[in-house]
């Protein structure tokens, strides 16, 4: 085991860039004899009442790789040089990874080997520290012994607010300045101009390119809009930010601040010279504006579909070319795996009987808005270039990513008679992890589970006294796209018949090279011209008229808005039913799937502002900017309309089980995303979850075993390669190599599917051959199978609206490289009603035509057959190339898990799992 080195004796750090070989060990340990003091504080006995928790010892939760993301620069050093770990970085790291070969002998009693027990309070045996932040005497945090998580108790809603400031600094201030920065656009200014800063900045200041006053004026208007509940928000936040600011100057003051403002040349390691930054209210905008683009902001792509629907009627003609587009985009396919599973529909952004005002562009005249300019050094290079480029990708797709997923089961059909559910958010992993771990107890709060490390006023995912919830971003569109008709140059526009100016906003960053990042001095200038429909993404012509292409998301300029929802959701005396919580996270404008679950009750609730369009509008692409095509009384000045009630939501109470992987919510609900059809991997959740429910006596540990199956099951392995393989098999495979690869498929299906280690710890994957056969064939399958019939320029344009796969190891995917969550965009939908089209079996929904082997049987076997050949003769060097972590031709290193590092700890890398990063497993046991 690696070894520790303890929180107060040494205490933290973080930085965007990576360490290795930037000092000698014999420096380090020069440097680590200066640096070591006797900072640590007094710890003394507490034990937190815990007569307000109804969950009977049977809530827990796991947030890997641990709650301690400070180092002080000694730690840094000691982890770079010899592995060390400071206390309570690591140590839910490995529980967490260990359920992925632990599951199957889990029961009851054993959950907490693999999560944390997430009751109130700490018992007296198990504290291990007690601090009265900046000598208050409102609140105390307490942090317990196993964990280090801190449980924040106060007598005041200042104070109480005041501790969650102070203990979020504690555990997460690099990192939460970091993200201060990504939403200003000021990383690379602030952590160094390495390619990964400048493409993370540019994703997200193109879609959120917020001035200061735009970011107080988003408070202004929360406050004013929301009354009481709106002022208790604005003393919350402001509370919560002394408490930062407090132990920043505490931190200073006592040389035990993180690491990484010394590496990144911000505080000076022998006169402590330098400055650390106060946080001040309109950071918090800024920090949230980055955690809604990532996690809850649907919608967008229109110009990829309208790029699409004309290659494909360039191929097919206008009639047939339309028929086949709409067969991929799958809106409301009914073989679609659903949340709301009742037959119950819930029309959105459904395709109008006669479109209004669209504005597709004319072929081959899309360019893509230019974000940098005048790029110096290191801005400008080729590392640059494609960082950037990656970034606008990222930031125009409808690929958003999901990532989440919740297994909700009705008392009626468990063991005890009380709902259980096993739920959670896949964040990714970093290192330190975005979430952070708290328990709040104040006057009008009363919440334990995890909150975005800057934004952890409140708990934003977890348990109340007799409740627990959780969210799955939805993806339901949210965004549209419009069509500026240019006038007088091409930073003018017609709003309403009226020339007018668009509006110039710019960041300038430049940087130097630090002891953290290395990279060369360089700068460039973000540049976004805003119109009043949202900013210009891309230019074209659409009838030989010269337009802009803008972007319009309802939560633009209300970043701060969703406040209130949270603040109710940590509410005792708010949320106290299925239909309080379902209140309650209507105030979340952003685009999640809810979940929630008490002692008697579940319930379900998909939130955002979804827009009233004006009729006859289509969602999937551009419109003109036209006030008769404008959102329903839309006001440009404020980004507010009219929005769907709440009883257009997908909704429910109490059905006999939910399950939800970024999967459709109901039928006639469209998403923004495409791959919503007859292969999801909510399928995976949904097969057994049902069959648990049939079964009847769910528990939680039968629950989590389900999560955990399905955590390791290859989606293409379980729900299309047994289709394939009928057709390869209907008749004798002759071919020696063809039949050898078959047979280690087939075996590989009848031991499960999975892409699991031959024992713990191994590193090698049982069934390691069939595994890297299938990653080889899967693109080569789908391009046999549908690049003849579509032709290259629309199986080309297809794959902008969805990837063709995304398994583990796919640097390639939406994803990148070792970052768990997989196979959530793919062609699956599309190679199974394909295929099972072609076997002559039903399908509903099917594509409009037949693409393997031109819909012969024979022909189709002899697509599979030929691109199985060239799949089994990859070596595993070929599959999987390798990168900086991985050799080339190490499967399961290609596949596995890495904490990311976002500052100066680094932790060892897991096998892979796909499974949400923080996660609860609840079954209250009684009620208030």
């Amino acid at each position: 085991m690696p070894r520790r080195t303890s929180r107060t004796s040494l205490d933290r750090l973080r930085t965007p860039g990576r360490l290795t070989g930037f000092l000698k060990t014999a420096s380090i340990c020069v440097l680590i004899a200066g640096l070591l003091s006797p900072l640590a504080q007094t710890a003394s006995a507490a034990e937190a009442a815990a007569a307000n928790d109804y969950c009977g010892g049977q809530c827990s939760d796991i947030l890997p790789p641990g709650e301690n993301g400070n180092a002080t620069l000694a730690q840094v050093l000691l982890n770079q040089a010899f592995g060390t770990q400071p206390d309570h970085a690591e140590d839910q790291l490995g529980p967490y990874a260990n359920l992925a070969k632990g599951y199957s002998a889990l029961t009851n009693s054993t959950i907490n080997t693999f999560f944390n027990d997430a009751s109130f309070g700490v018992p007296s045996d198990q504290v291990a520290s007690t601090l009265s932040p900046a000598g208050r005497t409102d609140v105390t945090i307490v942090r317990d012994k196993k964990t280090g998580v801190p449980h924040i108790t106060g007598t005041t809603r200042y104070g109480t607010e005041f501790g969650a400031g102070y203990a979020a600094a504690q555990d997460r201030l690099w990192l939460m300045d970091v993200f201060r920065h990504v939403g200003r656009g000021q990383l690379t200014a602030f952590a160094g101009g390495a390619a990964s800063n400048q493409g993370l900045e540019q994703q997200f200041w193109r879609n959120a390119p917020y001035s200061e006053a735009d970011l107080q004026a988003q408070i202004d208007n929360a406050v004013a809009n929301n009354g009481t509940r709106g002022q208790q928000a604005l003393a919350d936040a402001n509370a919560y930010l002394a408490g930062i600011n407090s132990y920043i100057d505490a931190s200073d003051s006592g040389r035990y601040f993180p690491g990484e403002y010394v590496l990144t040349g911000h505080k000076d390691s022998v006169t402590n010279a330098g400055t650390i930054d106060h946080f001040k209210i309109t950071d918090l905008v800024a920090l949230a504006s980055v955690i809604g683009a990532l996690f809850g902001s649907g919608g967008g792509g229109e110009v990829n579909n309208a790029i699409s629907l004309l290659a494909a009627q360039e191929q097919y003609g206008v009639t047939k070319g339309t028929e086949v587009w709409e067969s991929f985009r799958e809106r409301n396919d009914p073989e679609a795996v659903l949340t709301v599973h009742n037959g119950e529909s819930f029309p959105y952004a459904t395709k109008p009987a006669n479109a209004q005002g669209e504005a597709l562009p004319d072929a081959g005249s899309v360019t893509t808005e230019p974000l940098v300019h005048d790029a110096t050094g290191t801005g400008g290079d080729q590392s640059a270039s494609a960082a950037s480029a990656t970034a606008t990708a990222n930031a125009l797709t409808s690929a958003k990513r999901g990532m989440s997923n919740a297994l909700v089961v009705s008392g009626k059909n468990t063991a005890s008679g009380h709902p259980v559910a096993v739920f959670g958010p896949q964040t990714g992993y970093f290192a330190p992890q975005l979430l952070m771990l708290q328990e709040i107890q104040g006057p009008g709060i009363s919440a334990r589970g995890a909150s975005f490390a800057g934004l952890s006023m409140y708990v934003e995912l977890g348990r109340g006294q007799d409740y627990s919830w959780s969210a799955t971003t939805s993806g339901q569109d949210i965004i549209d796209t419009y069509a500026v008709e240019l006038c007088q140059d091409d930073y003018h526009y017609l709003y309403h018949g009226t020339c007018t100016a668009m509006e110039k906003i710019e960041q300038k960053n430049s940087w130097a090279p630090t002891t953290a990042d290395g990279t060369a001095a360089g700068s460039y200038t973000m540049r976004v011209w805003r119109t009043k429909y949202g900013p210009v993404e891309y230019r074209a012509t659409v009838g030989g008229k010269k337009v802009a292409y803008t972007t319009l998301r309802s939560s633009y300029l209300h970043e701060a808005d969703s406040i209130i929802g949270f603040q109710m959701l940590n509410d005792p005396d708010y949320v106290k039913s299925p239909q309080t919580f379902q209140s309650a996270v209507q105030h979340i404008n952003y685009t999640f799937n809810w979940f929630y679950a008490d002692s008697t009750h579940t319930a379900y609730y998909n939130s955002g502002n979804n827009p009233v369009r004006a009729s006859g509008v289509d969602a999937e692409f551009p419109v003109w900017a036209q006030a008769a095509y404008d959102w329903k009384n839309w006001n440009p000045t404020t980004n507010t309309a009219d929005y769907t009630p709440a009883s257009a939501h997908p909704n429910s109470i109490d059905q006999d089980y939910y399950v939800s992987w970024n999967n459709k919510q109901a039928l006639d609900y469209a998403t923004a995303s495409w791959g919503d059809g007859s292969v999801h991997r909510g399928n995976l959740l949904e097969d057994r979850v049902k069959k648990l429910v049939a079964a009847g006596g769910v528990t939680r540990a039968s629950l989590v075993k389900a999560m955990a199956d399905a955590s390791l099951a290859d989606l293409r392995a379980e729900d299309v390669l047994p289709d394939l393989l009928k057709v390869i098999n209907s008749s004798t495979v002759t071919d020696s190599t063809a039949a050898a690869a078959v047979s280690k498929l087939q075996a590989w299906l009848t031991a499960g599917g999975k892409r699991t280690e031959t024992s713990a710890g191994s590193k090698k994957y049982a069934d390691a051959d069939a595994i890297r056969i299938l990653d080889a064939w899967w693109p080569l399958l789908a391009q046999g199978i549908f690049e003849p019939g579509l032709g290259t320029g629309l199986y080309t344009a297809l794959q902008a609206n969805l990837p063709v796969d995304e398994s583990p190891s796919a640097a390639h995917g939406p994803t990148g490289a070792h970052a768990g969550s997989s196979f959530q965009y793919g062609w699956w939908s599309y190679v199974d009603k394909d295929v099972r089209a072609v076997l002559g079996e039903s399908v509903r929904g099917p594509l409009a035509d037949k693409y393997c082997g031109g819909g012969s049987l024979s022909a189709c076997r002899d697509i599979l057959i030929s691109t199985l050949k060239t799949a089994a003769g990859k070596t595993a060097a070929q599959v999987y190339p390798g990168d900086d972590l991985c050799s080339a031709g190490d499967q399961w290193c290609a596949d596995s898990i890495v904490q990311r590092t976002l500052g100066g700890i680094k932790h060892y890398n897991i096998s892979w799992q796909n499974r949400p990063t923080f996660q609860q497993v609840v079954e209250f046991t009684s009620h208030r």
